[in-house]
């Protein structure tokens, strides 16, 4: 299981344009790597990461296999209204993680 870490402003001004920084703990591997029995170890990384603000898409990033473990992302956004900002992550092995958050925009 996954761990994300979301930071998004609790209040914000209607137009204001704010920062959303996402973090998720999940052990990535390339499936580059050799393992000790000499065998290829299995990819296993998170392959899309898409956030949605009441129900639109506001932003997507397909992520390979020279991402870090733990990826890291920042994007910006204007608010435009209260409501729900929802982040998905999906990888290999039938992975996927979400979470949501609220913002409210005065």
């Amino acid at each position: 299981m996954a761990r994300a870490l979301i930071n998004v402003p609790a209040k914000a001004k209607r137009g204001e344009i704010i920062a959303i920084k996402t973090l998720i703990s999940h052990h990535m591997e390339s499936g580059f790597r050799v393992g000790p029995m000499g065998v290829m170890i299995p990819r296993d990384i998170i392959e899309t990461f898409v956030c949605t603000y009441n129900g639109e898409e506001i932003f997507r990033a397909s992520l390979y296999q020279a991402i870090a473990a733990n990826p890291f992302i920042t994007f910006n956004t204007v608010a435009i209204a209260s409501g729900t900002l929802e982040f998905k992550w999906t990888g290999d092995n039938g992975f996927s993680a979400t979470e949501s958050v609220n913002i409210i925009v005065e």
